[in-house]
């Protein structure tokens, strides 16, 4: 189901930054927030996601330390605010949002709304 939008997405040079927004318009039981991202001809990886009850977080290893997602479910809005990017985060970002009923957003399975996604390409 698409009802997530992307925005924020575009061409930068090594180094510099990019913010991602993702809106939705229909509020269910969503309590986990996500973004992920695929590489062409490659499988979806997850970047990031946030537990909305705690505040807990996730990242990939390989964007700890330089992006940070944020959320605010009364605003039906999540962020990913990406620093001193590199080529190799190239890829299309997408958001998606969930319900887990332990709250701890770790399986993919839980996210059933999906954005169609905004294109990151970061040149060196």
């Amino acid at each position: 189901q698409v009802d997530l939008q992307e925005s924020g997405g575009g061409s930068v040079q090594a180094g510099q930054s990019l913010r991602l927004a993702c809106t939705w318009q229909n509020t269910y039981d969503e309590n986990c927030m996500a973004w992920f991202r695929q590489y062409p001809g490659q499988g979806r990886e997850e970047v990031a996601h946030i537990a909305a009850e705690t505040g807990t977080t996730f990242y990939v290893d390989s964007v700890q330390g330089r992006f940070t997602i944020s959320q605010d479910k009364a605003k039906k809005t999540m962020s990913l605010q990406m620093n001193n990017l590199t080529p190799d985060d190239s890829a299309v970002y997408t958001c998606a949002v969930g319900y887990d009923r332990r709250g701890d957003c770790d399986s993919w399975s839980i996210y059933l709304r999906w954005g169609q996604g905004t294109q990151v390409t970061v040149s060196s």
